[in-house]
Formats: structure tokens, sequence, C-alpha cells
């Protein structure tokens, strides 16, 4: 009659498996914040332009005027753009976007406030908005997001760290 073997693991062979985790760990959770923090931005700059396209769109197919604007209660124009927008068409809300995550700043360049599309999809004011990490630490990746006086807006990722 044979014996059945023995199996298991010595103790030299479990600490070498736990330190080669350990080490891909420690690689591996740095590029997961950043991954994350590249999705947030991403997510929020596509926000963005998805309402500055709704309203541009809005004004075009009801041939009407139709305002995007910062907004804190999502119901009329007031507050900052971190805090969130709101497309109305007169006094209807069209579409409403709370506020960005926690830790990111959203300014407007110029400090406008309010976009107003006319019925042609045109906004005679060019709107330049910069969406960047400002705690715990200020992020190098940021999303900045342009509207030209046609209404036609595009986002550009860089790197310049602007939030302060």
């Amino acid at each position: 009659m044979r014996l059945p073997s023995e199996r298991g693991f010595t103790l030299i062979e479990l600490l070498v498996t736990l330190s080669i985790a350990a080490i891909l760990l420690a690689i591996a959770v740095p590029s997961y914040s950043g991954s994350r923090l590249n999705s947030q931005l991403r997510a929020s700059s596509n926000d963005l332009i998805g309402s500055i396209n709704l309203a541009r769109s809005e004004a075009i197919k009801g041939g009407t005027s139709v305002t995007l604007c910062a907004s804190s209660d999502g119901l009329t124009c007031s507050g900052g753009w971190g805090n969130g927008w709101v497309v109305l068409r007169g006094a209807d809300v069209l579409h409403t976007v709370s506020a960005i995550p926690a830790g990111f700043q959203l300014t407007e360049s110029s400090g406008t406030v309010t976009l107003q599309f006319q019925s042609t999809g045109v906004d005679a004011t060019p709107a330049v908005f910069t969406l960047c990490r400002s705690s715990p630490s200020v992020g190098s990746q940021e999303r900045v997001v342009s509207m030209d006086a046609t209404g036609r807006a595009f986002v550009r990722r860089t790197s310049l760290g602007a939030c302060s």
C-alpha cells in the first residue's frame, strides 16, 4: 500500500508569492489612481460637451433661443459652473447636470455664466471651460472644453495643471 504524498506550500514559497503580489500591487495602485482621475475628467467634460450640443440642437430644432447656464438648483441660472448647469428653453428645463465630482474644479475663463444659442445654433460668445483636479492635490491632467462663436464645442486634453 502506497502512502499519499504530502501536499502544500512551504513557508518560503508562501513568502515569495506574497512578496511578488506586494510588488505588483505597489505598481498597480498609482496606475489605477491615474486611470480613475482620467475617467472622471473625461466623464465631466463629456457632460459639458453633451449639454452644449443639446442646447445648440434644440435651438435649431425649435427655431427659438435656448440657454445653457451655471445652475446651483437645477432650475434657474445661478451659482458657478462647478455646481452644475441647466439647459433652458424659456422657463422650461430641458436638461440638468448636477455638480461635478468632489475634488474637481470647473471654471470658465471669461467669467461667462450664460450661453445663449439663437435659432441658427450660433452663440455670439465664445467660451473656454477648464476642468481639473483641485484637491487633495492639484493634478496635472485637465480637460479644456472650448466653444467657438458658431456654437461648436470640442474638448482638448492638456497637462498644464491650471487649478489653483
